[in-house]
Order: structure tokens, then C-alpha cells, then sequence
């Protein structure tokens, strides 16, 4: 196995996991009227290191719920369905986007990463 084989990136497909992102920690000591847009910033941002792409779509259902308690008074976590999806449009110069989705559950304890079975 040659240097430049083991540098090459992977080649990126299609796939779903589900993360529990804790937007206490992330929007800590920001100021309140600038907390939401920023704990959406973060998802987004959150989004992009994961899945490796550059165009991110945020579901409405993710964005009612940070917004759903105000401005200032985010949820303290969120938990979201991570999808990365080709592009048919192909208007952008990736192949990929990740679409952002909501995933309720009752209580975050005990949950880890994992990959979804839906797509």
C-alpha cells in the first residue's frame, strides 16, 4: 500500500445517522437574543463535520423546535436525523447535501450515535 493510497479520501455515499447534539454547551455564555440563531449555526455547523458536506438543508420541524420556547430559551438538546443525499439538481459543485431532520424521542438518556434505517 502506497502513501498516496492511504491519504486518498473515501469516496462519500449516501447515508443517515441519528445524533443527539446539546445545544446547552454549544450556545453557553451567548448573548439571549442571539441564541437561537446561533444554536441553529451550530446544527448546521455540527452537520458539515459529520457528514462531510458543504450544502446543509435544515428541516422546518428542526427549526420550530429551537425556536419553539423563544429566543433566549433554547432546549438544552436536540435530537436529529442526520441524511447525506445526492443532489439531483446538481446546481452546487458537490454531489451531496445533508438534510437535516427532527427525531422526538421522551428522554435523551441513554442514547449514542447510530445509523438510521430509513433514509
Amino acid at each position: 500500500m502506497t502513501k498516496q493510497d492511504r491519504t486518498a479520501k473515501k469516496e462519500l455515499t449516501p447515508a443517515a445517522r441519528d445524533y443527539t447534539i446539546n445545544l446547552h454547551k454549544t450556545c453557553h455564555k451567548i448573548q439571549f437574543k442571539k441564541k437561537a440563531p446561533r444554536a441553529l449555526r451550530e446544527i448546521k455547523k455540527f452537520a458539515q463535520k459529520n457528514m462531510l458536506t458543504d450544502d446543509v438543508r435544515i428541516d422546518t420541524e428542526v427549526n420550530q423546535f429551537v425556536w419553539h420556547k423563544g429566543i433566549r430559551n433554547i432546549p438544552r438538546r436536540v435530537r436529529v436525523r442526520l441524511s447525506r443525499k445526492v443532489d439531483k439538481e446538481g446546481e452546487g459543485e458537490s454531489k451531496f447535501y445533508t438534510h437535516v431532520g427532527l427525531v422526538t424521542v421522551d428522554s435523551f438518556k441513554g442514547l449514542v450515535t447510530e445509523k438510521s434505517r430509513n433514509q
